[in-house]
């Protein structure tokens, strides 16, 4: 890993998910949250304070230790435990069947193999359990698409794998999930090609 990715890129991550306006994306996505919880990259730890009183647990995967490193401090002002587990989503360290809920939100853009991540969330789901998701990703219009197909080789290299252009609908699919609840547009403010957003849930079975 190199220097850049290993201790730029964390602060660049916290800087970005500190946006005020991805709050409320957050509180919708997470108001859904219940039991024992996986969230998928935790980052720096901005969603820890929009998680409900229901939730008994959050594991919090994450491969970069610097990002670890500042969601403990994060962790520290939450009521409910936090264990972290350092690692990739597309090997998660996990017996299957051991989640109710599983959280992801701007994430999956930046995992080399989505596919094989959305599949290992899937597997360590209990039956019945939901995927609670917010992410950016292809847009619908194809003026915007041919943007976001451009800039993603570039833009990956600057921002920590960040994939613009991810079809996120269709990635669930083939990971087996069944999505119940659905809704895309874009955020208000900034470039359509960074700012195409699926908000919603997917079952499981």
């Amino acid at each position: 890993m190199s220097f850049y990715q290993q201790h730029i890129v964390p602060h660049l991550v916290k800087l970005a998910m500190r946006n005020r306006e991805l709050e409320p994306y957050r509180e919708r996505v997470l108001a859904g949250a219940e039991g024992r919880v996986l969230e998928i990259g935790i980052g720096a730890g901005p969603n820890l304070e929009f998680y409900p009183a229901c939730v008994k647990e959050i594991l919090a995967l994450e491969p970069s230790a610097k990002l670890i490193a500042m969601a403990q401090r994060a962790a520290g002002k939450s009521s409910i435990g936090v264990k972290f587990l350092e690692g990739s989503a597309e090997a998660i360290a996990l017996e299957s069947g051991q989640v109710d809920i599983v959280v992801m939100t701007w994430t999956l853009c930046s995992i080399p193999d989505a596919l094989r991540a959305l599949q290992e969330m899937r597997r360590v789901l209990k039956p019945g359990g939901r995927l609670l998701f917010v992410e950016h990703g292809q847009s619908p219009d194809a003026s915007v698409r041919k943007w976001q197909d451009r800039l993603t080789p570039i833009w990956k290299h600057f921002a920590g794998g960040c994939h613009l252009n991810r079809p996120i609908s269709a990635l669930l699919e083939q990971a087996g999930f069944h999505v119940t609840h659905l809704t895309t547009g874009y955020m208000k403010h900034g470039p359509k090609p960074m700012t195409f957003l699926y908000e919603g849930i997917a079952a499981r079975d």
